[in-house]
């Protein structure tokens, strides 16, 4: 494999001419630049990074912790960390499946000397036990934590408004019986999809029934099983609210298989608006997360960090979520728009004929 040293010799230049010229350095001629460039792409050189790292105490790369990448969500997420990253010169190192705290610390270790900065997705209390001593070796943004912490920028999703304006529809629509399949306990976004879901209720004159908390996932299939035990619920709950798009596609797959006409015999909604979810039959009423720019802001965020753990202040950014309305809650077009003090708008945003949005 060619060296620093094979490139110097072929461009007629010392090894720290090299060492600029292909870090972008003002001190280099655009000319011997060009020279140094035509000389490495001919022999093949790949700059040593973790060398580099070592002289410049950057790695030029950030880590990013997710604690799973199953489904469009997490697909979405990274697509718009890695394009914001690409925007900053940074590549990107991703790992998963780090559900619990000493995984995180595992995983967060391993990547030491390897990046200059971590997105941590910490929406499991017992994860946020972990990121204090990560975020004493690392500048650390936290996705969707369970709740803020020191030392940390976040970026976090509105779930409880999105949550309560889905529900706050399906009650809108006549439904005064509304189950729900929540997501897994500990879990920050589901708990807060839980209480959004509970306070619609209050604020529409109904008591919250544990009978009608149905235990989720966040998957298909846990969406699936709970549609029998929600069938079998007496009195049968007329609209159900599912807290992601996963658990909605589930739920709709058995009903279809049991014979329950959607939305003629019971009304679903959804929650985070995957990209399939307009293309269900029927088209599934949803809350629209903007999973790209949860990716994409966090990797700003760590960039505005300038690679100090202790900056002055610290963000706490919050996406808002928009109710997208389809056939599935059991809305036809027929039907009048809500009020304009609620911003919604009947013109479709990447959804078909019949969607609308309400912020």
């Amino acid at each position: 494999m060619a060296t620093i040293h094979d490139v110097a010799r072929a461009a007629h230049v010392s090894i720290a001419t090299v060492s600029r010229a292909l870090n972008g350095s003002s001190r280099v001629t655009e000319m011997t630049r060009r020279r140094v460039r035509k000389a490495a792409a001919k022999l093949d050189y790949w700059p040593n990074g973790a060398a580099r790292s070592l002289t410049q105490s950057q790695t030029h790369a950030i880590g990013i912790l997710l604690p799973d990448l199953h489904g469009e969500f997490f697909s979405e997420v990274i697509r718009g960390a890695d394009h914001s990253a690409r925007q900053g010169n940074l590549q990107t190192l991703i790992s998963s499946s780090h559900a619990d705290a000493d995984e995180l610390v595992s995983a967060a270790r391993s990547m030491r000397g390897r990046v200059d900065g971590l997105i941590v997705m910490a929406t499991e209390r017992a994860t946020a036990e972990a990121i204090d001593p990560i975020r004493r070796r690392f500048p650390v943004v936290l996705m969707n934590p369970s709740s803020k912490i020191e030392g940390c920028s976040t970026v976090s999703i509105a779930n409880f408004d999105g949550a309560h304006a889905a529900v706050e529809h399906l009650l809108g629509l006549g439904h005064t019986s509304v189950a729900v399949i929540t997501g897994p306990s500990g879990n920050a976004d589901a708990d807060a999809r839980l209480r959004g879901y509970r306070k619609a209720l209050h604020a529409a004159g109904i008591a919250p029934v544990s009978t009608l908390e149905f235990q989720g996932d966040f998957t298909e299939s846990s969406g699936y099983d709970a549609a029998r035990r929600i069938l079998q619920h007496v009195p049968r709950p007329t609209a159900v609210f599912a807290s992601n798009d996963s658990m909605a596609i589930g739920l709709l797959s058995a009903l279809g298989s049991l014979g329950v006409g959607v939305p003629r015999d019971m009304a679903v909604a959804g929650f985070d608006d995957i990209a399939i979810s307009r293309y269900l039959t029927p088209p599934l009423t949803t809350v629209r997360v903007d999973a790209y720019e949860l990716g994409a802001r966090s990797v700003r965020l760590l960039i505005s960090m300038g690679g100090s753990a202790d900056p002055i202040a610290y963000h706490h950014d919050v996406l808002p979520t928009v109710l997208v309305v389809r056939h599935s809650s059991g809305y036809t077009e027929a039907q009048d728009r809500p009020p304009d003090d609620r911003e919604c708008s009947d013109v479709p945003q990447r959804g078909g004929k019949g969607d609308f949005q309400q912020k």
